[in-house]
C-alpha cells in the first residue's frame, strides 16, 4: 500500500507525514495573518522537494486556502487597493515564472529577506504612509510581489509590508490579503502549466495535502476572530521577521 503511495506522490510514507504537519502549520498561520503560507510552505518542503515542485504546490494549496477564506471576508476586501496591486502582479509574474527555471532562487531570496526585515524594522518604528497610496506605487508594489512570486512564492511579503504600512485595520487587510492571494496565484497556476511545472504526483500531493490545509485555516480564523488589531499587527511583523531570516539563512547556505 504504501508502496502504491510512494509511486502516486513521489514522497515516502515518512515523507508524506512530515508534508501533512508541515501544511498543518502553515494553514494555522494563514487562517490567522492571512498570509506566511507559501513561505512557509517552500521552506520546509524544499527539505525534501526541489524547489520547482514545490513552488506549483504552494501555488495550488494557497489557491485552496483562499477559496475556504474568501466566504469569511468578503465584504471587508479594499477592491480599489486590490485592484491595483493585481494588475501589478499580472505584469510581473510571468517574468518570476521565467526565471524560476533560469535562474536560482537564493540571490533572490536573500536579496528580498533583506529588504523585508529592513521594511519590518521601520514599521516597528510605527512608520507608515500617511497617506493613501497612489496607483503607480500601488502597482509598483503588486509588480514586485509577483515577480517575486514567481521565482520563489513568497511575493505576499511585499503586499503585506504595504498594507501594515498603510491606515488599512486588521480585518480590512486580512481581507484584501486573502482576495490578492486567490487571484494572482490562480494566475501563476496557469502560467506554471505553460511551463510544464505541473506533474501528476505533484496534483496527487496536492489533493492529499488539502485536508491538513483545511483543518489549520479553521483553527487560525478562529484564533483571529478572538484577537485584537495590535495583537495581529505585532504577530503579523513578527512572523515577518522569522520568515525572512529563515530565506536569509537558507539563501546563505544552499
Amino acid at each position: 500500500m504504501f508502496s502504491e503511495w510512494e509511486l502516486l506522490t513521489g514522497l515516502s510514507s515518512a515523507e508524506l507525514l512530515y508534508a501533512v504537519i508541515a501544511i498543518g502549520g502553515a494553514a494555522f498561520i494563514r487562517g490567522y495573518s492571512g498570509f506566511g503560507f507559501s513561505a512557509l510552505t517552500v521552506t520546509s518542503l524544499t527539505l525534501i522537494l526541489p524547489p520547482a515542485e514545490v513552488v506549483p504546490t504552494a501555488f495550488l494549496l494557497e489557491i485552496a486556502a483562499s477559496i475556504h477564506m474568501l466566504p469569511l471576508v468578503w465584504k471587508k476586501i479594499d477592491w480599489k487597493v486590490l485592484s491595483w496591486l493585481i494588475l501589478g502582479a499580472i505584469l510581473g509574474t510571468p517574468f518570476g515564472i521565467f526565471f524560476l527555471e533560469q535562474v536560482p532562487p537564493d540571490q533572490l531570496r536573500i536579496l528580498i529577506s533583506c529588504l523585508v526585515l529592513a521594511a519590518c524594522i521601520l514599521l516597528l518604528k510605527n512608520f507608515r504612509i500617511s497617506k493613501t497610496a497612489g496607483r503607480g506605487l500601488t502597482t509598483g508594489v503588486g509588480c514586485f510581489s509577483g515577480l517575486v512570486n514567481g521565482v520563489a512564492a513568497i511575493g505576499g511579503l511585499p503586499v503585506v509590508l504595504f498594507l501594515l504600512s498603510t491606515s488599512s485595520g486588521a480585518a480590512l487587510s486580512r481581507a484584501s490579503l486573502v482576495a490578492y492571494f486567490f487571484f494572482t496565484d490562480i494566475y501563476a497556476v496557469l502560467l506554471s502549466g505553460n511551463q510544464q511545472l505541473i506533474s501528476a504526483p505533484l496534483l496527487w500531493r496536492t489533493g492529499l495535502l488539502i485536508l491538513p490545509l483545511i483543518i489549520g485555516i479553521y483553527l487560525g480564523h478562529r484564533r483571529f476572530v478572538s484577537s485584537t488589531p495590535e495583537s495581529f499587527r505585532k504577530f503579523a511583523l513578527s512572523l515577518l521577521i522569522v520568515l525572512s531570516l529563515a530565506g536569509l539563512v537558507r539563501g546563505l547556505l544552499l
